[in-house]
């Protein structure tokens, strides 16, 4: 992972063409587990951790723009961080991302020293 130019606190986690639509990739990105995921042609990243049992997001569905917990089945919105659905009543941290670059090897950039 490495620094992007001019972006301060943003860091490259990936290459667009390693994200699959729908799939969510975890990264660790300074110490903060991280989902990053393609859909609906936009590229969100959200804390790995679900806000109601201490398991990974990134091993769970992808579905209208929220990620499911495999767990308990709590979905929490990719653009928020807000839960729709119980037993999570509190949101996850949304980091901000930007695309530099054209095409599959685009790079993915995510910066966990800031909340969108």
């Amino acid at each position: 992972m490495t620094d992007a130019p001019g972006a301060t606190g943003f860091r490259q986690v990936c290459s667009l063409g390693e994200l699959e639509e729908d799939v969510p990739k975890r990264v660790e990105l300074e110490g903060t587990p991280v989902c990053v995921i393609k859909t609906e042609g936009e590229v969100f990243a959200v804390n790995d951790i679900c806000s109601h049992a201490n398991v990974s997001l990134s091993e769970g569905e992808v579905e209208d723009c929220q990620v499911e917990c495999w767990l308990h089945g709590s979905t929490f919105d990719l653009r928020t961080g807000k839960p729709s659905g119980l037993p999570a009543t509190r949101p996850i941290p949304v980091y901000p991302v930007k695309i530099e670059g054209d095409g599959p090897g685009a790079a993915v950039l995510v910066s966990v020293t800031q909340e969108s």
